[in-house]
C-alpha cells in the first residue's frame, strides 16, 4: 500500500514537472540585463539612432507596470525592425544593504516570463532620483524618442485622477503609429 502510494506521487510529480518544461517547439529564450545609471541608459537609446526608441520605466512592485508591460512585449514583436523597446527597471530603491545586484533575479524572472528580448536596464541610481531625472512623478511611464534621438513624448499619469484615466499602451502604440508614419 505504501510503495503504491509512494510510485503514485512519485509519478504526480514527474507529471508536474514535464508540463513545466518547454514545448519541443519552443525555442529557449535570453533575455538580456544590464545594470546601468542613467547616463549609460541615455547611450543605450543613442546607439538605437535611426529607429524610433520606446523607453518603459517600470518596477515590479507597481501593478500598473506589470499589467502593461505584455504590451511593450507585443510592441517589441510588431514592430522590432523600426522601433527599439528598452525596459528601465527602477526596483532599486537606494539601500546600501540591497544594492541594485539585489533586485537581478527578480526582475530577469518576470523579464523571461514576459519573453523581454529586447534591451532591459536594471536602474543603478536609485527610483527616487530617477523619478526626478526623468521628470515624472511616478511610474508607470513611457518616454519614446524620434529616429535623430530626441524625446519626443512622455506618457505618465499626472493628469489621472485615478487609475483607470492613466495611459495603456493604446496610446504609446498610437503615437509611434504616427512617428512611423511621419518618415
Amino acid at each position: 500500500m505504501i510503495r503504491t502510494l509512494s510510485i503514485g506521487i512519485v509519478c504526480s510529480l514527474l507529471a508536474c514537472l514535464i508540463t513545466m518544461l518547454p514545448a519541443a517547439d519552443e525555442k529557449a529564450v535570453t533575455v538580456p540585463i544590464q545594470i546601468l545609471d542613467w547616463e549609460a541608459t541615455q547611450k543605450l537609446v543613442a546607439s538605437h539612432k535611426g529607429k524610433i526608441v520606446v523607453v518603459d520605466a517600470w518596477s515590479t512592485s507597481c501593478l500598473p507596470c506589470i499589467k502593461e508591460f505584455p504590451n511593450l512585449v507585443a510592441l517589441h514583436k510588431s514592430h522590432h525592425k523600426d522601433v527599439a523597446c528598452i525596459s528601465l527597471n527602477l526596483d532599486y530603491i537606494g539601500l546600501k544593504a540591497k544594492p541594485p545586484e539585489f533586485y537581478r533575479e527578480r526582475v530577469l524572472k518576470f523579464l523571461t516570463k514576459h519573453n523581454a528580448t529586447f534591451d532591459n536596464v536594471l536602474c543603478s541610481e536609485e527610483s527616487e532620483a530617477m523619478f526626478e531625472k526623468l521628470g515624472i512623478p511616478s511610474i508607470p511611464a513611457v518616454l519614446v524618442y524620434d529616429r535623430t534621438g530626441k524625446l519626443v513624448k512622455t506618457f505618465d499619469n499626472a493628469e489621472a485622477e485615478n487609475e483607470d484615466e492613466g495611459f495603456t499602451y493604446e496610446d504609446v502604440t498610437k503615437f509611434v503609429d504616427e512617428l512611423l508614419q511621419a518618415k
